[in-house]
């Protein structure tokens, strides 16, 4: 795949604070990767240096080839920003001020019109396009923000959180787009909501305290989780203590943990040794015990997991 976006080493200090520490990675065409940590980890630091608004205090970054300093304005013509607040003008209507955006981008008569048609339909702003943005809800002043990234049809995506404020249904709607630009674009999605990630990344980066703590696919990620192959059972309440014995004596078996008991049934977590696939050997002895089953599962892993001992810990 065609790499389209760059970063080597890139640092950012503020005085004595160290926003971003050394921050490298790279995003190829066709991919969304996800950029994922707490508040204050370095995220919108990151995007801004990323996308020209302020200067690294060392390091580069490349957009399809072009440095954002040496070469600031290819770059940034190669690039669609959605910055953390949506900022535009209030007292401009979303159509006005996509128009105004799409000239700043060179764009203009027929394929301008064009353009705004698109944008404005991708991200449903038809009954609020005549409206001052001042007047809009925050889910709306998010679809504007995310119009103007659109409108010039850039081959690289920033999205610097780009479902807040919006409701579930918005989400889905917004979470549907980016994948259907995925294919054409390199796709960078700030966040710190995990479920962003399992919607529409194909990988994820986690900062903490400016460094990066991991660059992984989202199933290698769960692998990391103590939950990762867990069985989740359902029983008769009843054979509940004979279920947990035989289990815990099971090898593989790191704990056999009660979740709950509703109905005459329990309910059991059976968290295994460093991740050791415990599906078959759990379903196996209780079918040899006559403990009958109501429902099992086995855990992919939890990402919120993973992310907190990540970013929770501190450095050595």
């Amino acid at each position: 795949m065609q790499e389209m976006v760059r970063l080597e080493r890139l640092t950012k200090r503020f005085g004595a604070v160290q926003a971003v520490d050394d921050v490298s990675f790279s995003v190829a065409r066709g991919e969304v990767l996800g950029f994922l940590g707490p508040n204050g980890a370095g995220k919108s630091t990151t995007m801004r240096m990323l996308t020209g608004y302020i200067l690294p205090t060392s390091g580069t970054a490349r957009v399809a080839g072009f440095d954002v300093v040496q070469s600031p304005r290819e770059a940034k013509r190669r690039i669609g920003y959605l910055p953390e607040g949506a900022p535009a003008y209030g007292d401009m209507t979303p159509l006005a001020f996509l128009r105004f955006v799409g000239a700043m981008r060179g764009l203009a008569g027929a394929d301008l019109e064009r353009r705004l048609r698109e944008a404005i339909a991708r991200t449903s702003l038809e009954e609020a396009a005549l409206r001052p943005i001042d007047t809009l809800s925050k889910g709306f002043r998010r679809r504007v923000g995310l119009a103007q990234a659109i409108l010039h049809d850039p081959p690289v995506l920033v999205l610097d959180e780009p479902t807040d404020g919006l409701d579930p249904n918005q989400k889905h709607e917004v979470r549907k787009l980016i994948k259907e630009m995925s294919s054409g674009k390199a796709i960078i999605v700030s966040t710190h909501i995990l479920e962003e990630v399992d919607a529409v990344c194909d990988r994820a980066v986690i900062i903490a305290r400016g460094r990066i703590v991991a660059d992984a696919r989202p199933e290698e990620l769960r692998r990391r989780s103590p939950a990762h192959n867990a069985v989740r059972l359902t029983i008769d309440r009843a054979r509940e203590e004979e279920a947990t014995a035989a289990l815990r004596a099971i090898n593989a078996v790191r704990e056999v943990r009660p979740l709950e008991r509703v109905n005459g049934t329990a309910t059991l977590l059976v968290l295994p040794v460093d991740g050791a696939d415990l599906g078959a050997a759990v379903a196996g002895l209780l079918h040899e015990r006559g403990i009958r089953v109501e429902h099992l599962t086995v855990e992919p892993g939890r990402l919120d997991e993973v992310f907190r001992a990540l970013t929770a810990s501190r450095p050595s």
